[in-house]
């Protein structure tokens, strides 16, 4: 590994954390391949975040600031990992992705 690449790997925040969704999400995968619906995936990646006792919360509210004031739209993410994590699931209809 380059310096550079060595460097810039040291930037990475919540790395452990990362790496143990990046195994959720690839067994998601793994098990169901492609051509599903988000909420189908998302289904799936509830029960495997479960089963690997990895914290979350599905659907969640969050406040929005703009320059100190709070905003009345909430963005709503997939899931909340770890409290810090936010996940957005993404589907590609394979009759489109070519």
């Amino acid at each position: 590994m380059s310096f550079e690449a060595e460097k810039s790997m040291d930037k990475i925040i919540y790395r452990e954390e990362g790496y143990q969704l990046q195994g959720a999400f690839f067994e998601v995968y793994r098990e169901m391949g492609f051509g599903f619906a988000e909420s189908v995936y998302q289904e799936c990646l509830e029960i495997e975040l479960r089963g690997r006792r990895i914290p979350f919360v599905s659907q969640v509210g969050l406040k929005l600031s703009y320059k100190g004031s709070e905003l009345k739209q909430t963005y709503i993410p997939d899931l909340l990992c770890f409290d810090k994590i936010v996940v957005e699931l993404k589907a590609l209809n394979p009759r489109y992705s070519r």
